[in-house]
């Protein structure tokens, strides 16, 4: 599941950078774009445990 979250958001970046590269960039694209950006960063850094982890256990 981790590598399908990774593959989506390349693609997603690639989405990003694509459209600010055109000569007139769509607003909405951006904004939905930076949503699910942060929602699939938000995914795969919920796995992550945290650095005082071993300190409350």
């Amino acid at each position: 599941m981790k590598n399908i979250y990774i593959i989506v958001m390349i693609l997603i970046a690639i989405a990003l950078f694509w459209n600010q590269n055109t000569v007139k960039p769509n607003l909405w694209i951006k904004i939905i774009g930076i949503v699910l950006f942060f929602f699939g960063m938000m995914k795969l850094s919920a796995k992550t445990p945290s650095k005082n982890q071993d300190n409350e256990e």
